[in-house]
């Protein structure tokens, strides 16, 4: 038998709560080339219909399949040229889509590149330039090229960041500090060459010596008189992976946990007065680092996130999900649509469950009037209420505790609707159904078309009628289940002889 938690909690309509929501601000992507390919626009056109991110941020800039950087030999003399094709396609569809890249300025060409140290299936080149000159030159005639496409006041709207987890030797050669610091002097005072109000910031560390990084980074631009306009890391909420085959799993971290990374860049951040205040980007976050991580495909993954996006506007200015889809290949091309990739979206336009946790959030409102661990609630200024609740547990008892909420509304005397949206083990969990047919690796256009339609939440509503001045509104939640739900007043329109007691099923 399950162990039943309960959740009593009382919402006042004059309450108000510390709530920043910027779940939509910026989005995760793979390596910018595999914006020319039709299921990832059709995938990001998803995701942009339903959820509408501003922003979103990606590898591989400079990474040889975009060919920007070219050289050529001239009276044998090498020089240099610039073919801009590939990303003015890439950034004019996601400008047609109304979203703004997060620029990362990496990786390094390979012409230009002072070793052949590469990371990821697809081999992008993580050393620093040969040539600081050369790398100057690309970043200003790209930063320039875009000024003259776009005009100059769309791309101040663009933040710049500058290389992508240099504290780590797989995306930076030896982690080399010292040389990143200069890399991004370099590149910070290149941006600001093209115009002094283009926005630039890093170091865009993930959590390992973060603290020193962070520390470093900050004394450095401080006595350098280095540009920054804003800091960014990363973070994630797993330990050590254990290697299953094409698979790894890691135990998730307590969400306290994870918090500490961001709250502990914020105290950093505004322990110098220069940066005091100054806006903090999580560039990217999810559960698991690792592309191969089950973990992404399943509700724990959006009951996690739920938590996560009722607390990361606290410390941060944006926090992007690590990514939107899983046309993805950094470890490779994955060998079946649920294999453990980061993507809201599976292959085959099929949402994840954690997808739902970003529409819910995507639909609440600006107030926040209750919150704790299990539950953001925010109304409108006519008293409506809506509200996203989630039962995390990070156990592997698949007997784990259900939640019992029991919520009592102050709410006017009326009669209401009530909305309520459910993800859980038996419904949005597309993952359970692939299993249930098979687990095909490359699943036939009906079986693509049937895991779209068990990809959708519970939904279910009812009216209440308030003469007391208070609505009780009780509902239960299985492990890692994630609810949306909305209390509106509404006003009954009956035409006349309608009678619903009068029709079977009606009530």
């Amino acid at each position: 038998m399950k162990n039943q938690t309960n959740l009593n909690h009382h919402i006042s309509q004059n309450e108000k709560v510390p709530f920043t929501n910027n779940a939509a601000f910026c989005i995760g992507t793979g390596r910018m080339n595999l914006a020319l390919r039709h299921e990832y626009h059709k995938q990001l056109e998803k995701v942009q219909t339903e959820i509408g991110f501003k922003y979103i941020r990606g590898h591989g800039l400079f990474h040889d399949d975009m060919a920007i950087y070219q050289t050529y030999m001239e009276d044998g003399i090498e020089k240099e040229e610039y073919n801009f094709t590939y990303v003015d396609m890439v950034f004019d569809d996601y400008l047609s889509l109304n979203l703004k890249p997060f620029i990362e300025l990496g990786f390094m060409p390979e012409k230009m590149a002072s070793s052949g140290q590469t990371v990821f299936w697809w081999k992008g080149n993580v050393t620093p330039p040969a040539d600081y000159d050369k790398w100057t030159r690309l970043v200003c005639a790209t930063i320039n090229h875009w000024i003259d496409r776009y005009g100059l006041e769309e791309v101040k709207s663009w933040p710049f960041e500058v290389w992508n987890e240099p504290n780590l030797n797989a995306f930076w050669k030896n982690a080399d500090i010292d040389e990143y610091f200069k890399l991004y002097d370099v590149t910070a005072r290149a941006v600001k060459s093209c115009h002094p109000h283009l926005r630039v910031g890093g170091p865009a560390i993930c959590g390992v010596d973060d603290e020193r990084w962070m520390r470093s980074f900050l004394m450095y631009c401080r006595e350098n008189k280095a540009p920054l306009d804003f800091v960014t890391r990363h973070a994630y909420g797993t330990e050590m992976p254990e290697n299953d085959g094409h698979y790894v799993y890691q135990k998730l971290r307590k969400p306290e946990e994870f918090m500490l990374e961001p709250l502990g860049s914020r105290e950093i951040i505004d322990s110098f007065p220069e940066y005091k205040g100054m806006e903090m980007h999580i560039t990217e976050f999810n559960t698991s680092y690792s592309p191969l991580n089950p973990v992404h495909d399943t509700n724990q993954n959006a009951a996690y996130i739920a938590r996560l996006l009722c607390e990361l506007g606290e410390s941060s200015a944006s926090y992007s999900y690590w990514t939107f889809g899983d046309v993805f290949e950094e470890a490779g091309v994955a060998f079946t649509p649920f294999s453990g990739c980061f993507g809201l979206l599976a292959n085959g336009m099929i949402p994840k469950p954690t997808y739902f946790t970003y529409l819910f959030y995507k639909d609440l409102y600006e107030t926040a009037v209750a919150k704790n661990d299990h539950f953001i609630i925010t109304k409108n200024e006519h008293g409506d209420f809506r509200g996203i609740a989630w039962n995390l547990v990070l156990e592997e008892n698949s007997e784990a505790a259900s939640l019992s909420v029991k919520l009592s509304f102050e709410a006017e005397k009326g009669t209401y609707f009530i909305l309520k949206k459910t993800v859980d083990q038996n419904h949005g969990n597309p993952l359970k159904d692939w299993l249930n047919m098979g687990s095909p690796s490359n699943p036939s256009k009906e079986q693509t078309a049937l895991l779209r339609e068990c990809a959708k939440p519970l939904i279910t509503t009812a009216q209440s009628k308030v003469n007391d001045d208070i609505l009780n509104f009780e509902f239960g939640l299985d492990a890692n289940a994630v609810c949306f739900f909305e209390i509106k007043k509404i006003t009954p329109q009956c035409d006349r002889g309608f009678n619903p007691k009068r029709i079977a099923g009606a009530i």
